[in-house]
C-alpha cells in the first residue's frame, strides 16, 4: 500500500510485483549459511621471504605481505593478493627490492621499509609503525565465519590506533569530515530514501580511512566490495597519572578477501601514494569548473532557451546546462524525446556560440520494452544482468519495467561506452550519470537489483553481492573510455552519482544529500572533504530534491558555499518553491551575481587546482589541518578548509550570523574583503555580511584570476618581510590533451617595494602576466 501511495496505482503495483519477485529469486538462488565454523590464524609454522616482504604460513591461514616501491604496503589473508581489482589502476606497483623480512621478538616478524616498518606477531597481529618505531595502527589476528555448507566466509578485523587519532574518509559521508564515534555501512544507497538515513546512506561509499594522529597521518584501505560496517570509536588520552584508551575500529564484512593497503606519512605524501595505487584523477574541461545549471520539470527546448536568456539579462554568468531530455511517458534510455526537444542540435550550437554547453542526465535502467532499440541491441548483445537460472532480471524504475546492463563485463561497457554516440551527434558536451548505484524502486528492503543476480566480474564470475558497489565504478568507466573513441580531441565530462575506490580516474561525482535546511550545509561540505581525502577531489553537492523551499538567506549561503567548491551547480525545476536567484528579489539577486561573478574570477585557479590534482592527487578542498596535521585545534575544525594552498574559505553554516570564528593554521593571512591582516596560528572573529563569506588568503600567495577583460591576471598577496612566498600557475590548454606549461613565481620584498619573479630553465625572468600586488601597509592583528 506504501508503493501505490507513493508511486501511484500502475507504478506502485509493479514495484510490489518486482519486490516479490526478487525476494522469491534470492530465496531461491542465494546459499542458506545454516551453522557456522569460526577459524583464526593460529601461531605461525613456516616463513617465505620475498621482494618486498614475504610469506607467513600459520596454522589455519596464510598472510602475503609486501612493500611496493611508493611505499605502500599490501597484505592479504588466506593468500589473497592485490590483483585482481577494481581499484587499483593498472597492475600493482613493483615490490621494494630493499624492504625485507626478518625475524622480530617473542617469535614475531618484521618488514623495516623507509617510510614504515610493519611488525607481525606469532599469532597474526599486524602492527604499522613509524620508522622511529611508534605504532600507528594494530590489527588483531582477523576472524573468520564460514558455513559448513560452503560459500563465501564473513570476516571480522578489529584495529587499534593512537588514542589521540581522528577518523576521516569512508566515502561521502553526511556526518563528517571527522567520523565521530558509530557504525558506517559500506553499501552504496540512494540518499534520498528516508528509510535509510539513519545509517547514514551515501550513493559513493569505500572502505577507505585516513587516519591522522600527532605521530603521522596513515591511509588504510580494505579492497572488497562486499557488504560490511566499519564501527569507529575515538580514543581518550589519560589525564595525569591515568592510563590512555585507545581509539577501536572494527570491520565486519559479509564477504571477499581480506586483503588492505597502508600508506604512512604527510597527507599530501599519503594522497600521493593512493593515486599512484587508484589512478590519477581524470582533468575536467575548463568549462566544467564554472558556473552549471541543472533545469528539471518538463520545459522543453524553450524553457532553456528561456532560462539562458535571464541568466544572461541579469549578469549571471553561466557555463553549461544540464537537462533531463529523455524524459516523455515513462521513457528513458539513449532516445532523445523529440516532442520536447525536437533539435537538440542546433540547440547546443547556439548555446556553445555563447561559451555555454549543453549536458545530459544517463541512466543505467534500459525500459524492457519490445521494439525499443536500446533494449533490442542489449538483449542481441546479451548485455543485461540475469539471475542464477538464466532469465534477465527485471526491476522497476522511472521507465516502468526495466532491465541493467553488467558493466562488470568489458564487453557490456564497450557496447555502453559505443551508445554516447546518439548524444555526442546532437550536441551534448557533458553527462551526469543518476540512478547508478543502482537504484530501483522497492516496496521493502534494498532498493537494488536481487543480491542473486549475477554478474560477470571481469570473467571471474559473482553475484549482486559482490557488484553492487562497483557498479557505479564499472558505468563510469564504460563512459569514459567511449567518449575517449568517440571524441578522441577533447577530454571527457562524466559525473557519477555513485561509485567506488577509483572512480576519479573516470571523472567526479555528484553528491546528492538527503539532509534538508541549514544542517544540509554541513552535510555537503562534509560529503566534499571526505570524498577528497578517498582520492576523488571533482565533487560538488546537489540537494535540490529535500529542500525547494529554501529561504532567501539558506538560498544565498548555500550558493556562496558552492561558488568554492569544485563542482559549482545551481538548481531550478520551474516547479513552486524551487526558484532561480531573480525569483528571490533584486537583494538577493545582487549577492547572488557576486558569488557567480566571483566564481568565474577564480576559474583559472581551479584548473590549476585541477592540474595538481591530476599531478599530486592533493584535492582541491582540504582540510585546515592539511599542512599542519599536529595541530590538534585544526584537526577538531569541520566549518572551514582551505581551498588549494592559498586559500582559506569560512563559510557560514547557521542560520543568522553576520560574524563567524576562524580557525587559522600558522602565518600571515589576508581578508579578501578588507585586506586586514591576521596573524595565526589562532582564532579570529571575521565580518560575514549576507553579501559574502570569509576567505582568507596566505601571504606570499600567487592565485591565478581572470582579470576584467578575460585574461589571466595574478594576484599576489605580499609576504611577510624577511620571508618569500610563491605559487604555481597551470594555464588552461583548452579541452584536448595537451600538457600546458607550468609556470613557478617567487614573491620576495626588495627593499620597500615587493618584486614578483618567474622561475625557468633559464633562471628567472619578469611575469607574462599583469600582476596585482594586494596586502601592502597592513600590520596582522595579534592572536
Amino acid at each position: 500500500m506504501k508503493a501505490v501511495g507513493s508511486a501511484g496505482t500502475a507504478q506502485g503495483l509493479r514495484t510490489v510485483r518486482a519486490a516479490w519477485r526478487r525476494s522469491r529469486v534470492d530465496a531461491a538462488a542465494l546459499p542458506v549459511r545454516g551453522p557456522e565454523r569460526a577459524r583464526v590464524p593460529g601461531p605461525v609454522r613456516e616463513v617465505e621471504p620475498a621482494p618486498g616482504g614475504g610469506t607467513l604460513r600459520f596454522a589455519r591461514s596464510e598472510l602475503r605481505i609486501r612493500v611496493a616501491v611508493n611505499g605502500a604496503v599490501f597484505w592479504g589473508w588466506d593468500g589473497a593478493g592485490p590483483e585482481p581489482s577494481y581499484a587499483l589502476a593498472g597492475r600493482c606497483p613493483e615490490p621494494d627490492p630493499r624492504a625485507v623480512l626478518e625475524p622480530d621478538k617473542d617469535g614475531g616478524w618484521r618488514v623495516v621499509a623507509e617510510r614504515v616498518t610493519v611488525v607481525v606477531s606469532r599469532h597474526g597481529a599486524v602492527e604499522v609503525c613509524t620508522p622511529g618505531g611508534v605504532v600507528l595502527r594494530r590489527d588483531l589476528p582477523p576472524r573468520w565465519w564460514e558455513p559448513q555448507g560452503g560459500g563465501p566466509a564473513r570476516w571480522t578485523q578489529r584495529s587499534e590506533v593512537a588514542a589521540d587519532a581522528r577518523f576521516f574518509g569512508l566515502g561521502g559521508r553526511a556526518p563528517g569530515p571527522r567520523l565521530r564515534d558509530g557504525t558506517y555501512r559500506l553499501w552504496n544507497a540512494d540518499p534520498g530514501r528516508a528509510s535509510e538515513r539513519a545509517g547514514h546512506p551515501s550513493g559513493l561509499t569505500m572502505p577507505v580511512q585516513l587516519v591522522v594522529a600527532d605521530a603521522a597521518t596513515h591511509l588504510v584501505f580494505h579492497d572488497t566490495s562486499w557488504d560490511g560496517t566499519v564501527t569507529l570509536r575515538e580514543g581518550v588520552e589519560g589525564a595525569g597519572s591515568g592510563h590512555d584508551r585507545p581509539g577501536a575500529c572494527e570491520m565486519r564484512m559479509d564477504g571477499g578477501p581480506l586483503r588492505c593497503w597502508v600508506v604512512v606519512g604527510t597527507p599530501a605524501r599519503v594522497l600521493l601514494a593512493w593515486v599512484s595505487l587508484t589512478g590519477a584523477p581524470a582533468l575536467p574541461p575548463a568549462w566544467a569548473l564554472g558556473h552549471q545549471h541543472a533545469r528539471g520539470g518538463p520545459g522543453g527546448e524553450e524553457e532553456v532557451r528561456r532560462v539562458v536568456a535571464a541568466h544572461q539579462e541579469h549578469g549571471l554568468p553561466l557555463d553549461a546546462v544540464l537537462v533531463d531530455v529523455d524524459l516523455h511517458d515513462g521513457q528513458r534510455g539513449f532516445t532523445v524525446d523529440q516532442e520536447r526537444f525536437p533539435k537538440p542540435a542546433a540547440l547546443a550550437e547556439e548555446l556553445r556560440r555563447d561559451g555555454i554547453r549543453l549536458l545530459s542526465v544517463v541512466e543505467p535502467a534500459v525500459a524492457a520494452v519490445r521494439g525499443d532499440s536500446v533494449y533490442e541491441a542489449g538483449v542481441a548483445q546479451d548485455a543485461f544482468v540475469r539471475d542464477a537460472s538464466g532469465r534477465l532480471v527485471e526491476s522497476v524504475a522511472r521507465p516502468g519495467d526495466v532491465v541493467l546492463p553488467d558493466f562488470t563485463h568489458a564487453r557490456v561497457r564497450h557496447w555502453w561506452g559505443s551508445l554516447y554516440a546518439e548524444r555526442i551527434g546532437q550536441g551534448f558536451a557533458g553527462f551526469w550519470h543518476d540512478m547508478d548505484e543502482p537504484t530501483v524502486f522497492a516496496a521493502y528492503g534494498d532498493p537494488t537489483l536481487p543480491r542473486s543476480a549475477r554478474h560477470d566480474l571481469e570473467g571471474r564470475g559473482g553475484d549482486h553481492r559482490e557488484a553492487h558497489n562497483v557498479y557505479g565504478l564499472c558505468m563510469a568507466r564504460a563512459a569514459y573510455e567511449g567518449l575517449r573513441e568517440l571524441v578522441a580531441e577533447e577530454r571527457p565530462f562524466v559525473l557519477s552519482r555513485s561509485g567506488w575506490a577509483g572512480l576519479q580516474r573516470y571523472g567526479g561525482t555528484w553528491s546528492a544529500s538527503a539532509v534538508p535546511g541549514w544542517p544540509g550545509l554541513r552535510a555537503s561540505l562534509s560529503l566534499v572533504l571526505g570524498l577528497g581525502l578517498c582520492g576523488v577531489p571533482y565533487a560538488g553537492p546537489a540537494q535540490e530534491g529535500p529542500d525547494r523551499d529554501a529561504s532567501p538567506e539558506l538560498y544565498l549561503r548555500r550558493l556562496q558555499l558552492s561558488a568554492y567548491l569544485p563542482l559549482f551547480r545551481t538548481y531550478a525545476s520551474g516547479r513552486a518553491g524551487c526558484r532561480d536567484a531573480w525569483e528571490f528579489g533584486p537583494e538577493v539577486l545582487e549577492h547572488a551575481r557576486a558569488a557567480i561573478v566571483g566564481r568565474r574570477r577564480l576559474v583559472p585557479y581551479f584548473v590549476t587546482l585541477a592540474h595538481l590534482a591530476r599531478r599530486t592527487g592533493a584535492p582541491y578542498v582540504r582540510p585546515v589541518w592539511w599542512g599542519a596535521p599536529g595541530n590538534r585545534a585544526l584537526r577538531d575544525c569541520e566549518d572551514a578548509f582551505l581551498l588549494g594552498d592559498c586559500l582559506l574559505v569560512a563559510p557560514v553554516l547557521d542560520q543568522g550570523h553576520d560574524r563567524r570564528t576562524v580557525q587559522l593554521p600558522r602565518g600571515r593571512w589576508y581578508d579578501t574583503a578588507t585586506d586586514r591582516a591576521y596573524q595565526g596560528p589562532g582564532q579570529v572573529r571575521v565580518d560575514a555580511p549576507l553579501s559574502r563569506v570569509p576567505v582568507l588568503a596566505r601571504a606570499g600567495a600567487v592565485i591565478p584570476v581572470r582579470g576584467d577583460d578575460g585574461r589571466l591576471e595574478l594576484e599576489v598577496w605580499a609576504p611577510v618581510r624577511g620571508r618569500t612566498g610563491g605559487g604555481v600557475v597551470v594555464r588552461d590548454g583548452g579541452d584536448g590533451w595537451e600538457e600546458p606549461e607550468t609556470e613557478r613565481y617567487v614573491v620576495r620584498w626588495q627593499g620597500s617595494r615587493i618584486v614578483v619573479e618567474r622561475e625557468g630553465e633559464d633562471g628567472v625572468s619578469a611575469p607574462s602576466h599583469p600582476v596585482r600586488v594586494r596586502g601592502l601597509g597592513e600590520e596582522p592583528v595579534q592572536m
